[in-house]
């Protein structure tokens, strides 16, 4: 059954806590805004107010006003009136161009990782897989996506590539909130249960073209349930990145 992710004021993240005075509050609050984003623990529509935003993470409106304004610079984030921004809804002509993107630079990043994984690492990835399986079997599909943005950028940052890294980010800043429409289904299917273990398994061999695969494997495997979505809402059909 479902488990409703706990939710906080005004439909913000219910995660979200004030945060620490110790370093720029402009910095920190953008900082973590972007990763809720990027965790899918907002979804598409979600609605933010400068106010609300303020008081959830404990700050001015003026951090939480460059935050904002940062984050709506990079697409995370959309006017949708003069006090109001939401979590942007997901285009399939979007969809297509972001996943036709993460196939390549995702793909590079975990084959150049390979090599730079030790035991610990790998120990590291099966504890997330165990945290994901644990919420796909109790519907916590929230910390579903918490343990899958971590399980992939432990494997993205272990390219030794920070460049690559960030720009998979700003990638995942606008798939982030998408990816929630990826359940109940993948819950049912476990299909990206398969493409972890097949990433863990070309990590264990040493193997760069089998982890790279199993990534890849993994990316095209959300753009069918979400394209089929978009699809059936409305959007003009389009064919699966290969």
């Amino acid at each position: 059954m479902f488990a409703a992710p706990k939710r906080g004021k005004e439909g913000l993240p219910g995660d979200l806590a004030p945060i620490s005075r110790h370093r720029g509050l402009g910095e920190t609050a953008y900082a973590t805004l972007k990763d809720s984003l990027i965790r899918g623990a907002m979804q598409p529509g979600t609605k933010l107010t400068l106010r609300s935003v303020a008081e959830v993470l404990g700050v001015s409106t003026t951090p939480a006003r460059d935050a904002i304004t940062r984050l709506i610079g990079e697409g995370g984030l959309v006017n949708a009136g003069p006090k109001t921004v939401i979590v942007p809804y997901l285009s399939l002509s979007d969809l297509d161009e972001i996943t036709a993107i993460r196939l390549s630079l995702e793909g590079l990043a975990a084959e150049q990782a390979t090599s730079n994984f030790t035991e610990a690492d790998i120990h590291e990835l099966e504890d997330l897989q165990e945290r994901i399986n644990r919420g796909l079997d109790e519907g916590r599909y929230t910390d579903v996506l918490d343990a899958n943005k971590d399980f992939h950028f432990l494997i993205y940052r272990r390219s030794g590539m920070s460049r690559l890294v960030t720009i998979i980010e700003s990638l995942w800043l606008r798939m982030g909130p998408a990816f929630n429409g990826l359940y109940p289904e993948f819950a049912q299917s476990r299909t990206g249960v398969s493409n972890h273990l097949w990433a863990l398994r070309g990590l264990q061999d040493r193997d760069p073209a089998a982890v790279r695969a199993a990534i890849e494997n993994d990316i095209r495997s959300g753009y069918r349930r979400l394209s089929s979505q978009l699809v059936a809402a409305g959007q003009d059909e389009a064919e699966v990145p290969t």
